[in-house]
């Protein structure tokens, strides 16, 4: 993942970064995760929320995503750790998909390692993203 240049809002990445510190101040069981957001957020280019690109995956984006492997598409909405569901498919940042799906954009294919192995998702299509939707969050 780290050669491809990702984009992040200034708002998202303000955000993230306090999320991050307050779950190292709580201590947190996704210290791997945060170590890897972080990494991600440090090597974004970062641009204000008005100028993100629309086929860009930011906070609260909801996005058609295609596995490379078995071919099968889902939909995800990435979103801020208390407003994870895993029944309304709504993944947080801090899960390791969520974590790698920030900042790419429609066409990227993004790989990134769970217990099973490696797994690459294809970004397919944005359904919504709140900063093309008008919706700037701070």
């Amino acid at each position: 993942m780290a050669d491809k240049v990702i984009y992040i809002t200034d708002s998202d990445k303000k955000q993230l970064e306090q999320l991050i510190r307050d779950a190292r101040v709580f201590g947190s069981e996704h210290e791997k995760y945060l170590k890897e957001l972080q990494g991600e957020l440090n090597r974004a280019k970062v641009v204000k929320s008005k100028d993100i690109p629309e086929d860009v995956i930011t906070m609260n984006t909801r996005v058609r995503l295609k596995d490379m492997d078995t071919q099968e598409e889902m939909i995800y909405w990435l979103v801020f750790p208390k407003d994870a569901d895993a029944d309304k498919n709504k993944i947080s940042i801090f899960s390791p998909v969520g974590t790698a799906l920030i900042g790419y954009k429609v066409g990227d294919i993004i790989e990134f390692k769970v217990p099973a192995g490696l797994r690459k998702l294809k970004v397919k299509e944005v359904l919504y993203q709140p900063e093309a939707a008008g919706d700037y969050h701070l």
